[in-house]
C-alpha cells in the first residue's frame, strides 16, 4: 500500500521540522487532529473517590492539566490548600506550571526526571513520613509510578482529577488516510465512538508510547509500527524509517 496521507492525532507541533523533512523526501501529507481534550473530574465524580484533599501532605503532579483541576476542585469544594502543602512533580516544565496557583517561592516544590525512579528518588528519607495523593487521569497508567511508591513502602493514595472527552470528529473522513499515529488510550476510544463502523484493513497504524499498545490491540486495531524506540525517538522518524523499509 502506498502512504500519501498520514493523521497525526495530536494538535500541530510548533515545529513542524521533521514532518517537512518526511514531507519532502517522501512525498507524503500530515493532517493534525486531537481525537480528545482533558477536562477536570467534575467535582460530584470526584466525591465519589472519598478522597479529601486536606488528609495529604504532599501532591504528586505528572501534567498541567492534573495541576488545574487539583486547585479547581479544592476552590469549588471550597478547600484551602495549607502552605506547607509539598508538591512532587515529574518534571520541572510541570513544576513551573504551579505559579499559575501558588507563589512558587513560598512553597516546597520539587521535581525529577520524568521518570518514576527520578521522583521517588526525590522523596527519599527525609520525606518518607508523608502522605502522598498521585494525581492521575481516566486514560493514564501510573503502574510504575506505582510500583516505586510500594517498593519504598511510602504512604500513598491514587485519585481521578481529570478525564479524556472525545472530540466530535463527524467532519474527519478516517478512510481518507493511508496511517494513523495514536499516542493515548483516549484516541482509541475516541475512533470507536466517532466510527463505530471502522475497518482498519491494510491502513498502517503507528503508536506512540507503551499504553497506547494495549489499547489497540484490545480494541482489534494491528499495531504496524511502535514508537519510541532508540532508532527512533519520534513518530516523525518512526514514520521517516517505515517508509524507508517501503522502498
Amino acid at each position: 500500500m502506498a502512504i500519501k496521507k498520514i493523521l497525526i492525532s495530536q494538535h500541530s507541533p510548533r515545529v513542524l521540522t521533521q514532518y517537512n523533512e518526511v514531507t519532502e523526501k517522501f512525498g507524503v501529507t500530515f493532517d493534525f487532529k486531537p481525537f480528545f481534550r482533558v477536562e477536570p473530574l467534575p467535582s460530584r465524580d470526584f466525591r465519589a473517590q472519598r478522597i479529601n484533599l486536606l488528609d495529604y501532605t504532599a501532591v504528586v503532579f505528572s501534567s498541567r492539566h492534573a495541576i488545574d483541576a487539583y486547585f479547581h476542585l479544592a476552590e469549588e469544594l471550597r478547600i484551602k490548600i495549607p502552605e506547607t502543602m509539598k508538591y512532587f512533580c515529574t518534571t520541572e516544565i510541570v513544576a513551573m506550571y504551579l505559579q499559575k496557583h501558588i507563589v512558587y517561592r513560598k512553597r516546597k516544590i520539587f521535581f525529577g526526571d520524568g521518570t518514576p525512579e527520578g521522583l521517588v528518588g526525590l522523596i527519599g528519607p527525609k520525606h518518607k513520613a508523608d502522605h502522598f495523593l498521585v494525581t492521575t487521569s481516566d486514560s493514564s497508567a501510573v503502574q510504575a509510578l506505582i510500583r516505586h511508591f510500594e517498593s519504598h513502602n511510602l504512604s500513598y493514595t491514587s485519585g481521578v482529577f481529570i478525564r479524556s472527552v472525545s472530540e466530535d470528529l463527524a467532519g474527519l473522513d478516517i478512510n481518507d488516510y493511508d496511517m494513523i499515529v495514536f499516542y493515548n488510550p483516549a484516541d482509541v476510544k475516541s475512533l470507536k465512538e466517532n466510527f463505530p463502523g471502522f475497518v482498519q484493513g491494510d491502513r498502517v497504524m503507528v503508536a506512540y508510547g507503551k499504553a497506547i499498545v494495549g489499547a489497540m490491540e484490545e480494541a482489534g486495531l494491528r499495531v504496524d509500527v511502535k514508537a519510541p524506540t532508540p532508532e527512533a525517538p519520534s513518530a516523525a522518524k518512526a514514520i521517516e524509517l517505515y517508509l524507508e523499509s517501503l522502498k
